[in-house]
């Protein structure tokens, strides 16, 4: 049987795509500096125990500030994907260092999911009167099918919805930022929320393209 040199000798030096056996005293930066070692090929020992040592700090972070099991679950899947990423494109200059990317990358996808949520919210309080939401209380895809048909609108009626009703600006300071009337704005509001009602209550597919 063919010897398996130490990891910190294999890490120095190897040809691209060659994907060497774990040494059980690798530290992270060890396991971070194998998979960038690797590249343009990839590395799938390495990448599992990456994968291995810090899925559960992520999950356990995701739970902690999102207090959602699935949300958490997501959470992992996004970071770690994004970690991996990085290591391979050699993005990351200080391989020891990695668990301190991996918190801060948690930290800020955490809060940018926390906002995505809150902005879900608004949007299905805002359009989602209770005889529109579905029977099986799926309420999440009639969230999804918001978010489609809101993507639909002409941009200025999409901008005028967002600014006036998510962004909670006034009629007559967004009409004074795009350079209407403030009756205008109001108008246009009406129209887009009535565009957007009659889409998300059509029960076929949301096509593309302008409504």
């Amino acid at each position: 049987m063919e010897a398996v040199a130490p990891f910190w000798e294999l890490t120095r030096v190897r040809p691209a795509g060659t994907v060497w056996m774990m040494d059980v005293a690798s530290t992270d930066g060890d396991i971070a500096r194998a998979i960038t070692a690797c590249a343009p090929g990839i590395d799938p020992v390495a990448e599992a125990e990456l994968y291995r040592r810090f899925a559960p700090r992520v999950r356990l972070y995701g739970l902690r500030h999102l207090r959602d099991e699935d949300a958490a679950r997501d959470l992992v899947q996004q970071v770690l994907l994004l970690t991996i990423t990085k290591l391979r494109e050699g993005a990351i200059r200080d391989a020891d260092q990695i668990a301190s990317f991996i918190l801060g990358t948690s930290r800020t996808m955490a809060i940018d999911l926390k906002r995505q949520e809150r902005r879900r919210e608004r949007l299905r309080d805002t359009y989602l009167r209770p005889d529109l939401t579905s029977e099986t209380g799926e309420s999440w895809l009639e969230l999804d099918r918001l978010e489609a048909c809101m993507a639909r609108l002409p941009e200025r009626d999409r901008l005028v919805v967002l600014l006036t009703c998510y962004a909670e600006r006034s009629a007559a300071d967004v009409g004074r930022e795009m350079g209407v009337s403030e009756g205008n704005v109001r108008v246009i509001r009406h129209r887009a929320i009535q565009r957007l009602r009659s889409c998300v209550t059509t029960r076929e597919a949301v096509p593309d393209g302008p409504m």
